[in-house]
């Protein structure tokens, strides 16, 4: 099982949308679960599943309740969804209470690393023991960037508390909401990647068929699989996939029972 984290220091620049879309990516291939770490919970709102973890975040981390017994399918085959409810807005106090608490979500991890062959964690912004736990347990750390001047410097603190911590999880960067109508996007968009070896060739224009989701309550290419932001998550997913050796062949989906998407 590898597992992708999605994750930034900033907010609003595209976690959840790239969490949504590089899951629903994999599962064309692969058994996925996505976990939305996120007490927003938009990941889980997208995907259209109930926000709700039986018995609370607490009871998941201290091992009350079976990850499983939360797990809700959604409409796509071979894709699953962790939820986030209200409960997540204490995970950090939670987690620090645990015995082991940068180890407790790899260990949760484990508990289904039998039922997924990639689990994606949409990540919630900022340097936390949320965040550790998430790095420590990662295969890769994909991080998103704004084409702005802060862009850089929000990778280097990712770069940071990635050489910070225990496990020294490999960085892969990519360009999104670029708008190559504006200068310092196009700029950004043909310099960083080769300024920079943790930033891909890639880019997601500023578009609103990405606004769409959340409408369409989709990922991109489920509704507008022909545009410019699908190919791109698509091509996203497949350096993706190469750089944590995912060769995979196509699974069917588990014969277990799954809850139904609320």
């Amino acid at each position: 099982m590898k597992v992708i984290a999605v994750y930034s220091t900033k907010g609003g620049v595209g976690k959840t949308t790239t969490a949504v879309n590089l899951a629903w990516e994999a599962s064309r291939n692969s058994r996925v679960l996505l976990w939305d770490l996120d007490p927003q919970g938009a990941a889980t709102f997208v995907l259209n599943v109930k926000p709700k973890v039986k018995g609370g975040v607490n009871s998941l981390v201290t091992g009350r309740t079976d990850a499983t017994a939360s797990v809700r399918a959604t409409a796509y085959e071979r894709l699953d969804v962790l939820p986030a409810d209200d409960s997540y807005r204490d995970l950090d106090l939670v987690l620090d209470a645990a015995k082991k608490s940068t180890h407790r979500l790899g260990r949760i991890l484990e508990s289904v690393a039998r039922e997924y062959d990639v689990v994606v964690l949409d990540c919630p912004p900022g340097s936390s023991l949320v965040a550790e736990n998430a790095l420590r347990a990662a295969d890769v750390v994909v991080v998103p960037l704004i084409p702005s001047p802060l862009s850089l410097r929000s990778l280097d603190q990712v770069v940071s508390i990635v050489t910070e911590s225990a496990k020294s999880t490999p960085i892969l960067a990519f360009l999104t909401m670029v708008d190559r109508r504006k200068t310092g996007h196009r700029v950004a968009a043909e310099s960083l990647h080769g300024a920079r070896p943790e930033v891909l060739a890639i880019s997601v224009p500023a578009t609103v068929v990405v606004e769409r989701m959340g409408a369409e309550r989709a990922p991109v290419a489920a509704f507008a699989p022909n545009t410019t932001a699908a190919r791109a998550y698509k091509d996203l997913w497949t350096a993706v996939a190469a750089g944590v050796h995912l060769t995979k062949p196509a699974t069917k989906p588990t014969k277990k029972s799954r809850p139904k998407a609320h």
